[in-house]
């Protein structure tokens, strides 16, 4: 009977390091793992400096996209955006959570029992960010306000030193989500099939305009740049072209295109037809 359950252990120790083997070939190529991930690089001062990079899964950098084009959509500027994104990730690491401590819901844990709206509402990362910047928004000199000072008057949280730090990340994707940082958004190893989602609808929605496409100035269109890439997968946009360079969904890359032009372009990957034959 030892015999039996010895070889029983060892069969299935076999089969987990099978396992194991087959999801690293099949993640595998060329010797690369490839984890998919969003990264925004920010340029240092000094050209002789290290440059700094933050890399967020795809589904939080697309939250954190949203959460900034509300706050262009708005008026607000970035300093909003960066209390915003702090927030989000210090609630729920840029995850819209169905659930949280006592009634808490979504990006925020924004609480109904608190008048933030209806758990439905709250589960709308545009309504959810609409609600917090119309907080913010009323409390008195939250510009000039530290970054956990201005998150803590908005969300009454029992941990009200946390959010500073998530500051360095969360200005490094408030800058580039504003335009302030050119090309500094990029996602890699992400799946683009055709939209999950209306691209107009979408747009109108998050950014407050549809119209994407053709000439920005520079800030403007790599705002709109920066959300289309982190936001590729809701939208089915595999490659986004502006001021002389392209993303794709393939490279995972800004880099200079002969072919890119100044304006804004983008290619959407086309719905797959029903019929058959």
């Amino acid at each position: 009977m030892r015999g039996c359950g010895v070889r029983a252990a060892i069969a299935a120790v076999v089969v987990v390091l099978v396992a194991v083997v087959v999801v690293v070939v099949v993640l595998s190529r060329g010797g690369e793992v490839k984890t998919p991930g969003c990264t925004v690089t920010v340029p240092k001062a000094a050209k002789d400096q290290d440059t700094s990079q933050y890399t967020l899964q795809p589904q939080q950098m697309s939250n954190a996209a949203v959460i900034a084009a509300v706050a262009g959509k708005e008026g607000l500027p970035a300093r909003a955006v960066m209390i915003a994104l702090a927030t989000a990730l210090q609630e729920s690491k840029l995850r819209n959570l169905p659930g949280g401590d006592r009634d808490s819901v979504g990006l925020f844990q924004q609480r109904p029992s608190q008048g933030w709206g209806t758990p439905e509402q709250l589960q709308d990362p545009v309504y959810a960010a609409t609600a917090f910047y119309a907080r913010l928004a009323k409390l008195s000199g939250w510009q000039n306000l530290p970054i956990t000072e201005a998150a803590q008057e908005v969300q009454r949280s029992g941990a009200p030193d946390a959010y500073a730090q998530w500051e360095p990340v969360a200005g490094a994707a408030a800058g580039a989500f504003t335009g302030q940082y050119p090309a500094a958004m990029t996602c890699r190893n992400i799946a683009v099939g055709p939209a999950e989602a209306d691209l107009v609808n979408t747009a109108n929605a998050e950014l407050g305009t549809a119209r994407l496409s053709g000439a920005h100035p520079p800030a403007e269109g790599w705002r709109i740049a920066s959300w289309l890439v982190a936001r590729a997968a809701a939208v089915g946009v595999d490659k986004v072209s502006f001021a002389g360079q392209t993303w794709t969904a393939e490279s995972g890359a800004w880099a200079a295109d002969p072919d890119a032009g100044q304006n804004l372009a983008l290619h959407r990957v086309p719905a797959t037809s029903s019929g058959s034959g």
